[in-house]
């Protein structure tokens, strides 16, 4: 596999995954806390094309100069340990956005078309592995279980239909249940993460991925660097038990 330009030169044949959901699936990890993760098989889309995996992956907001900036996710360690384990080139298609409600990610809203439009990109040249979804902590302050579920279902199921991925692992990330615990919505996130388990009892090839034992920065919202690794790697065992089924 070689590089020219920065982009992928390769005749291997990429497995794609998209990323979506808001800043916890983009990543706000703080990079000096890890050391980086540098695998010649990992890459990530950027302008239609294959570029070497490199963080942020889902530079969503600016990368410094602000609190809640881009930075650290679970895509990159997630990434990494299915190449590991594959032998075989992995691809990253980030399209999560910060801050983002289930309402903003339904069919016709602009996230929504714009991860159908990235993926279709990314499948000229590489094979779709999945999806990896995290979100859920902004429509916990006005929690409406019956709402969001139904809402989940729709979009996913729609989602899957477009991209011809029906049978494809999808992954949903547990919320932390100390997320917000000095905000009035920290209370909803057990909750939510109930309600995770019964959306992925009525999706096909779906599962949860527990967040139990992982930490927050301070700021309460967001995983921190080290968590996100890990959480990787719980996306990554997930994966490996849907797709031989």
């Amino acid at each position: 596999m070689a590089i020219k330009d920065g982009i992928s030169q390769t005749d291997e044949r990429i497995t794609s995954f998209l990323m979506i959901g808001q800043s916890n699936m983009a990543g706000r990890g703080e990079f000096d806390d890890v050391k980086p993760i540098k695998n010649d098989g990992c890459f990530m889309l950027r302008m239609g094309r294959w570029q070497p995996m490199s963080e942020p992956v889902n530079p969503d907001r600016a990368i410094v100069g602000t609190l809640f900036h881009s930075g650290i996710s679970l895509a990159a360690s997630f990434a990494d340990e299915l190449q590991k384990h594959t032998g075989s080139a992995i691809g990253l298609i980030p399209c999560a956005d910060g801050g983002t409600s289930i309402s903003q990610w339904m069919p016709g809203e602009v996230l929504f078309d714009h991860a159908v439009m990235m993926t279709n990109l990314a499948k000229r040249s590489s094979d779709f592995g999945g999806i990896i979804w995290h979100q859920g902590e902004n429509d916990c302050t006005d929690f409406a279980p019956e709402y969001y579920k139904n809402s989940m279902i729709s979009m996913m199921s729609e989602l899957r239909k477009l991209l011809g991925a029906e049978k494809k692992p999808l992954l949903i990330g547990e919320l932390s249940e100390t997320t917000g615990k000095e905000h009035s919505w920290g209370e909803n996130t057990p909750k939510m993460n109930k309600l995770f388990y019964e959306i992925a009892a009525e999706l096909p090839y779906c599962d949860v991925v527990s967040s139990k034992g992982l930490t927050m920065k301070p700021d309460g919202i967001h995983f921190d660097a080290k968590s996100l690794r890990e959480f990787g790697k719980r996306y990554f065992k997930k994966y490996l038990e849907l797709a031989v089924k």
